[in-house]
């Protein structure tokens, strides 16, 4: 799944579409910094996920398509990129997708030859994924608990997937080295930790630094009696690295993609004039020994 906050996916246009039929919260939630553990954050991010889910798939429809694999706002496509392997090698290989939302990139794999699995913590953005299609397996579970045998996958991978939700990224990274086999590789992107010291907008207003880079303390929208209903972690960069080697992962590249000038897309903080800037996505290259 891709960050509401900041949308993770490009493709093109979906021409699945259904009506929206979830009910509207009672009241807009208060936005605040504060301690949210792991329970409290799967909780949050289950029910907004589940609650937001019709309007995240229209609103980020024609950016997100139907089985393409971009890995960010920037628009950085595997097909270029590369960073699970040329696309003639995954044939045959057993992928999982963590986070998948309507599985996008899971479509996109199996279309290469790929076994892929579609992980996600929302039941109704696999809903999604089913109203889309395809013939690989929907698996509605945490990404801190995978319900998968020891060396299960060959590869896993997660584009703005779970990672940014956790409050233990180490769990899920522990997670994810012990389903995986020998030699496999994990691949995820998320918001690039810079990205938290500036106000999330689009114009000059998101160009000036507005809080501590090193504030840890994550992002909750909270009800009127307190209860969490969505949550964002912030990790800088030598946390990210850190979990990554404490995860028992080796880290082989940090991709920062840049803005290419073909995207003229603004929605949120994402936009041409900040993506020229400042870096929006980091993308972590990790192997499993």
């Amino acid at each position: 799944m891709a960050s509401p906050r900041q949308p993770g996916r490009a493709g093109p246009h979906i021409n699945t579409r259904e009506p929206i039929i979830q009910e509207p919260e009672a009241s807009e939630p208060e936005a605040t910094r504060r301690t949210a553990g792991v329970t409290e954050s799967s909780r949050a991010n289950r029910g907004w996920w589940d609650r937001n889910a019709d309007e995240y798939q229209v609103d980020h429809g024609t950016f997100l398509g139907d089985d393409r694999f971009v890995w960010c706002p920037e628009g950085l496509d595997e097909v270029e990129a590369e960073l699970l392997g040329p696309p003639e090698e995954l044939k045959g290989r057993d992928v999982l997708e963590i986070g998948a939302g309507a599985a996008q990139c899971a479509r996109w794999l199996a279309a290469q030859g790929a076994r892929p699995v579609a992980l996600d913590l929302s039941h109704r953005q696999l809903q999604h994924a089913l109203r889309i299609g395809g013939s690989f397996p929907l698996v509605c579970a945490d990404a801190g608990a995978l319900p998968f045998a020891d060396g299960s996958f060959d590869l896993a991978c997660s584009a703005y997937g779970a990672l940014p939700f956790v409050a233990d990224p180490v769990l899920v990274l522990t997670e994810v080295r012990r389903v995986l086999r020998p030699g496999g590789r994990f691949v995820f992107s998320v918001t690039h930790p810079i990205r938290w010291a500036f106000p999330d907008e689009p114009g000059p207003e998101g160009l000036s630094v507005a809080s501590s880079y090193f504030d840890r303390t994550p992002y909750v929208e909270q009800d009127e009696e307190g209860n969490a209903v969505y949550v964002e972690h912030h990790r800088t960069i030598g946390d990210r690295v850190r979990d990554v080697v404490a995860g028992g992962f080796r880290l082989v590249d940090l991709v920062e993609p840049e803005w290419p000038a073909w995207n003229t897309s603004e929605w949120g903080g994402w936009s041409p004039l900040r993506g020229n800037l400042i870096p929006g996505t980091a993308i972590f290259v990790c192997e499993r020994d």
